[in-house]
């Protein structure tokens, strides 16, 4: 699973919050501010209420950007468009164990592709849901709000689940990055981090900032936020 550093929080800037009529300057710029992940959250209307982009994207902003793409699938049923992400240049394919009736199988088809494979819980998904495909994961991702709409406020219930996934990876003994996604901000992540979390994922708290770079090394702690 690929790591920015011993100790250091990943950061993945959410493509959502991005100015859509610049997309290409503001990848670009975020790469030069520090960033370690491209999030990209891909909305269908139907498992999320909202419709975000498709593989067109994906596919255009690939030649314009070295950061590993980061791609969030909230589709239902998901198995059908695996392929095409990856062959669109996404790196990490994130999953949830609702939008399909075959986890373990989606997992294995992800990792087929030679895609990092990723599980996403949201604030109502017990811990078990993984509690059986751990081999298959790297990346588990914690929903702090409900999927579908960027700007909600962090929901603290889910630390707990953070702690307690932070156990099951310990005791696993895998480099599964544990990620969290949803209302992140200087205030909220030390709280992430602190019950476990190494990767961050935030929209507005980046791309709603003056200066990128601060925003990202605020988020890591590394400057007052």
């Amino acid at each position: 699973m690929p790591q920015s550093g011993p100790g250091r929080v990943t950061v993945a800037p959410s493509l959502l919050a991005a100015d859509f009529t610049r997309l290409r300057e503001e990848v670009a710029a975020i790469e030069v501010a520090g960033a370690d992940w491209l999030h990209l959250d891909i909305m269908d209307g139907h498992f999320v209420p909202n419709i975000s982009f498709g593989p067109p994207i994906l596919q255009s902003l690939r030649p314009h950007c070295r950061l590993p793409f980061d791609v969030h699938l909230m589709i239902e049923p998901v198995e059908p468009f695996v392929s095409a992400f990856a062959d669109a240049g996404a790196d990490h394919i994130l999953v949830h164990p609702e939008a399909g009736p075959h986890l373990h199988r989606t997992l294995q088809l992800i990792r087929s592709h030679g895609k990092h494979a990723g599980v996403v819980l949201n604030p109502a998904t017990p811990v078990d849901a993984i509690a059986w495909v751990l081999d298959l994961i790297d990346i588990i991702l914690v929903m702090t709000v409900n999927p579908g709409f960027g700007g909600q406020a962090f929901l603290p219930s889910q630390l707990p689940k953070i702690a307690t996934l932070r156990q099951m990876i310990d005791a696993s003994g895998r480099a599964i990055a544990l990620s969290v996604d949803g209302g992140i901000s200087p205030t909220t992540a030390p709280d992430a981090i602190a019950a476990g979390a190494d990767t961050l994922v935030a929209g507005t708290a980046v791309f709603g900032a003056r200066d990128y770079s601060a925003a990202i090394a605020a988020l890591r702690g590394e400057v007052p936020a």
